[in-house]
């Protein structure tokens, strides 16, 4: 019965990770300001219409 502890604390230890991770993410996801979104995200847009022009023109 012994390997059933060991792999609950392994599996608490890895919930316990998971969390770490998402809170980090969050916290850094939140560090933006509203401008510095809308910029990266006009950035991205621009960057994905620019390739999609370019695989058309490719296909034509």
């Amino acid at each position: 019965m012994r390997w059933w502890k060991i792999l609950g604390l392994a599996g608490v230890a890895g919930v316990a990770a998971t969390g770490v991770v998402i809170a980090r993410a969050e916290r850094r996801r939140q560090a933006y300001t509203p401008d510095e979104i809308r910029v990266r995200l006009r950035a991205r847009l621009e960057e994905a219409s620019r390739d999609d022009r370019e695989a058309t023109g490719r296909a034509s």
